[in-house]
């Protein structure tokens, strides 16, 4: 257990923690934006294969790419700071993960640390795995999109805005994936029973799909849902986990109230 003079760390002992954490992710994303500018040409092609095969258009000397361009003198450059910048944010999710997880950590004593380590361990997976759903998404999301261009008009679309679009979702997806595990991290460190998490199901489902509504970058409702349903039954799962956790912890207690009674019941020996 963390000692009363640990679990009260002055404000400034706190930014310090903060600013320190901070540079650290803010290292580890830059470092991580090199390995994207390196890989520029690989990432674009790949997210641009929903619009154009921006690689065969590059192997054949093609001067354009479906419906894509980019304007602008410093428009090429801002494209691969940007692409480079956002690829940096997606490979360095472990690093800075964890550093969210270690500003956290000195706050929680001893077995509520071993027990955070989930958020950790299970934050990572689930960030690739939303990214990866957010990417598979794209194609239908696009196809979508385009389907309301009237006929006889063609669709010009801004390169950077498109992957603006692109890295939003990805993103988008990536992050809301963890909402599973900050419940059950919550849940094993004591501070949510799994019935606090399942009683307001009804308002938990109103606001995923508030929050879907609001930030996925699409309008329609297909996206919405390819978002909203994930999250709906990630978050009955994580609470049904929690019960599980609940119930056990429950029963391990109400084991060691019945020894320390049964001990206290003992009567003593008269000589």
């Amino acid at each position: 257990m963390a000692s009363q003079q640990d679990a009260r760390m002055p404000l400034l002992d706190h930014l310090r923690e903060l600013r320190k954490r901070t540079f650290r992710a803010s290292v580890a994303i830059f470092i991580a934006s090199g390995a994207g500018w390196y890989f520029y040409n690989t990432i674009i092609t790949k997210l641009a294969l929903p619009v154009c095969d921006l690689k065969k258009a590059q192997a054949t000397g093609a001067t354009h790419c479906g419906s894509l361009y980019i304007n602008g003198v410093l428009g090429p450059l801002n494209l691969q700071i940007k692409v480079s910048l956002l690829a940096g944010v997606i490979l360095s999710a472990p690093i800075w993960l964890y550093q969210l997880w270690a500003f956290i950590a000195p706050g929680l004593h001893r077995k509520e640390k071993r027990n955070s380590i989930l958020f950790f361990v299970g934050a990572t997976p689930f960030f690739a795995l939303g990214a990866t759903l957010g990417y598979l998404v794209l194609p239908v999301a696009i196809k979508v999109l385009f389907g309301f261009t009237p006929n006889s008009l063609s669709n010009l679309v801004k390169f950077d805005d498109y992957l603006d679009f692109v890295m939003r979702i990805i993103l988008l997806f990536g992050l809301a994936f963890e909402l599973p595990i900050f419940l059950l991290t919550f849940n094993l460190i004591g501070f949510l029973r799994g019935e606090t998490i399942l009683r307001p199901w009804r308002m938990w489902v109103f606001s995923i799909v508030l929050f879907t509504a609001a930030f996925t970058p699409t309008a329609d409702p297909l996206t919405m849902m390819l978002l909203a349903v994930p999250l709906c039954l990630l978050y009955f799962t994580a609470g049904g986990i929690a019960l599980l956790i609940d119930r056990r912890r429950d029963k391990r207690a109400s084991t060691l109230e019945t020894g320390v009674s049964a001990i206290e019941s003992v009567t003593s020996i008269e000589e």
